[in-house]
């Protein structure tokens, strides 16, 4: 390992030799010490680590460009909001680059979540389909 470190392996997530004040064995001494100087409030987070990158103004735009749709921005392909496109849209919008992980996280912190579509593509042929199904069936 660089800088000469060793690579602590855990098991069961207890750290038995790293042991913190009394009545905390097998926490490691941040927790520990944590819980010791003011208990279980002073571990709750504190917020996002890093701050965030559109304004709220700019959050509510985006918001909106995004109940347009894929299409409305130039996506034809298929009409799902992947995290690439968002990336790509709000480098477009307003030139401020982010990670697809960042963009992530940027709507989970926004109440956004991963969806599947429900309803069947409108294209669908199902003739083709049938035909594809009776050959299949055939083997």
């Amino acid at each position: 390992m660089a800088g000469g470190g060793r690579a602590v392996r855990l098991q069961g997530g207890c750290q038995r030799d790293r042991a913190g004040p009394a009545g905390h064995a097998g926490l490691g001494p941040a927790v520990a010490a944590g819980l010791a100087d003011g208990g279980t409030a002073a571990l709750k987070s504190k917020g996002p680590v890093s701050r965030e990158r559109l304004s709220p103004r700019q959050w509510a735009r985006l918001e909106r460009e995004l109940r347009r749709g894929p299409l409305a921005h130039g996506f034809a392909d298929d009409q799902r909001w992947a995290l690439g496109r968002i990336k790509t849209l709000i480098g477009r919008l307003f030139h401020v680059g982010c990670t697809v992980e960042g963009t992530w996280k940027l709507m989970r912190r926004h109440g956004w979540s991963c969806q599947v579509p429900v309803r069947q593509a409108m294209e669908r042929d199902e003739s083709a389909i049938a035909v594809w199904k009776a050959r299949c069936d055939r083997r």
